[in-house]
């Protein structure tokens, strides 16, 4: 039994699972640069913390809303959420948002010695981001836009400031692996509101999968898998000669989609959100191997 507001409690609610796509999106990053010669691993170990503290923040404040909003309660068919089980308390939750998102201002103010004055709006981006994703007026959760917001905050700007503040230089290159993990990590979204699409639609939060059915929600997970692979192959054209070996990567994430589409419905599906995290971190080595070779 987990005590109220114990450590035990907080490791449950930052959802320690989830924080190895931070750790991808930084180690394909640093891959790249160093590829390019310009690694510098004080640079890529203040941007992952930053990245795990802001990855930290939006699981915080998504427990918090989605408790407030009923959206986790006796009927939700993910894993237990921490204030939905009473193991955090809402005083302490705040407290810890406060703490987190300091934390992690802190942690990109390191990040300043490295790059310009400008990287406080970047930061800022992010804070914002981390919070309304389910909190505000206009939760991006809630309406549609949340796997934009995962493939722009959880691809495009970890993987491109990271290589950006090493090499200070942008490339093609960039962009695809960018967009690639982007890509990879939007179908843990997918296949969570996949298994949630009836419950969120009662509550009101319009997924995608909501909006456009079951149907699309299982076409759109199996796409963003091959789109994530495609997005690497003009690599090869690039030098990465080893880019394809990411295609690897396929087969497992068929495998899920096939599981998924099999079961349909029900908690049941939290089996097929085990094998898509560990999809996407074998993406994430593969690229990076793919980088690096």
């Amino acid at each position: 039994m987990i005590k109220t507001n114990s450590l035990s409690a907080w490791i449950a609610a930052t959802r320690p699972y989830s924080l190895v796509n931070s750790l991808i999106l930084i180690m394909v990053a640093s891959s790249l640069a160093w590829h390019d010669g310009g690694l510098r691993p004080v640079v890529a170990l203040l941007c992952l913390g930053f990245a795990m503290l802001m990855q930290t923040l939006a699981n915080l404040v998504n427990d918090y809303c989605d408790f407030k909003k009923g959206t986790d309660n006796d009927e939700r068919l993910g894993p237990p959420r921490a204030m939905a089980q009473g193991f955090i308390t809402e005083r302490a939750m705040r407290r810890g948002i406060v703490l987190t998102a300091v934390a992690g201002c802190l942690t990109g103010c390191g990040l300043l010695w490295f790059g310009s004055w400008q990287l406080i709006f970047v930061g800022l981006a992010c804070l914002v981001f981390a919070c309304l994703y389910t909190a505000g007026p206009y939760p991006l959760a809630y309406h549609g836009w949340g796997d934009v917001a995962v493939i722009v905050f959880f691809g495009l700007v970890p993987v491109g400031f990271t290589y950006g503040l090493q090499t200070a230089a942008w490339n093609y290159r960039l962009l695809l692996v960018a967009l690639a993990c982007g890509l990879a990590i939007d179908t843990m979204l997918m296949i969570n509101n996949y298994r949630d699409r009836e419950g969120d639609r009662r509550s009101g939060k319009r997924t995608v999968v909501v909006l456009f059915g079951e149907r699309f929600g299982r076409t759109a997970y199996l796409v963003l898998g091959f789109a994530a692979v495609a997005c690497c192959l003009p690599l090869a054209v690039g030098g990465h000669s080893f880019i394809w070996v990411t295609a690897a990567y396929l087969p497992l994430h068929v495998a899920t989609w096939r599981k998924m589409t099999a079961i349909g419905h029900g908690r049941e599906l939290n089996v097929c959100l085990g094998l898509t995290a560990r999809n996407i971190t074998l993406f994430g080595l593969l690229l990076t191997l793919g980088i690096l070779l």
